[in-house]
């Protein structure tokens, strides 16, 4: 199917869904390691608009934003045995749906306790923990977002079981209480065991390194 390469950084939880579509469908590539702070005038070529990672170059011609790349990677390598989106077009919609309150959302609601201190902070709590309550829902009767095999959503989702954590150690609030999101926490574990997950992980000490000092960074500002 030609030429693939993946412009990212290994701290992007948006770059790290890529290779996790990739991954599933068997696809060979090329990664190009992108430093945010020294951008390169390629991804900058590619991604004029947002001038950010991740980029999926196939065939010299470049895809932009996470969600509609793992779109057009499935679509494209729609030969797979390893569907990501469903065939049905209502349940495909409603899967573009969740995948746009997790991006919307979710990760910004998380975001904010991890930009923020004191009574700001604790004020932030709320609406993350409310969103984390329509997320466990999604996941009543199910192993998986997707039903019972990985899919779409559970790449979507995925930035629960590697950043959620290092959110928490390093904004010092703790959300995903095993209590209150037993379905969440329960189905963490399962996709953290799934093989191309575990072996495509980013390092844990790294990303509390670099989320410390980011977070360091901004709330200096």
């Amino acid at each position: 199917m030609g030429e693939v390469k993946l412009f990212w950084t290994w701290s992007s939880p948006f770059a790290q869904r890529i290779v996790w579509a990739l991954k599933l469908k068997d696809i060979d590539y090329e990664l190009i390691y992108e430093d945010l702070e020294n951008k390169s005038s390629l991804l900058l070529e590619y991604n004029p608009i947002h001038k950010k990672v991740p980029v999926l170059i196939h065939n010299g011609t470049p895809i932009c934003e996470s969600l509609v790349i793992i779109e057009y990677i499935d679509e494209t390598w729609n030969t797979s045995t390893h569907r990501l989106l469903p065939d049905d077009p209502l349940a495909r919609s409603n899967a573009r749906f969740w995948a746009k309150f997790n991006d919307e959302q979710v990760m910004p609601s998380v975001l904010n306790i991890y930009v923020s201190e004191g009574i700001e902070q604790e004020k932030a709590k709320a609406p993350a923990l409310e969103n984390l309550n329509i997320v466990e829902k999604r996941l009543i009767g199910k192993k998986f977002f997707s039903g019972e095999t990985l899919g779409f959503l559970d790449i979507v989702f995925g930035w629960i079981a590697n950043h959620l954590e290092i959110v928490e150690e390093t904004s010092g609030v703790k959300l995903l209480d095993e209590e209150k999101f037993p379905l969440i926490s329960a189905w963490k574990d399962r996709f953290s065991d799934i093989p191309i997950v575990k072996e495509n992980k980013p390092n844990r000490d790294m990303l509390i390194t670099k989320y410390r000092y980011m977070r360091g960074y901004i709330l200096s500002q």
